[in-house]
């Protein structure tokens, strides 16, 4: 049994249309890793991956605590883009006010 000619053009469009999708994800990506060549000043993923590892081996072993390990593993996630940066502690802003005065 033979399929309709409208079933068949339904199919090209379709394909035409996953095709363009594809080209615009590729000239997307393509963009985005072209600004991170051109010199992207952030920090270097494998380097906060590194540090959060060492972080966590300190935490583990009992060197940090709790609050600072909370602490320190937000500033990491966030130098990342995977959330929020944390809020300010008071100890951070007494030591920015001991090195103004």
């Amino acid at each position: 049994m033979a399929s309709s000619p409208q079933s068949y053009q339904k199919r090209q469009r379709e394909l035409r249309k996953k095709e363009r999708k594809a080209e615009k994800q590729a000239i997307r990506h393509g963009r985005s890793a072209a600004k991170k060549e051109e010199g992207d000043d952030g920090p270097d993923e494998d380097a906060l991956l590194e540090e959060f590892r060492i972080l966590n081996e300190k935490f583990a072993a009992g060197e940090v605590v709790e609050e600072d390990f909370e602490y320190r593993k937000a500033e990491i996630f966030h130098q990342m883009g995977l959330g929020e940066a944390p809020e300010p502690r008071e100890s951070d802003s007494e030591e920015t006010a001991d090195v103004e005065a």
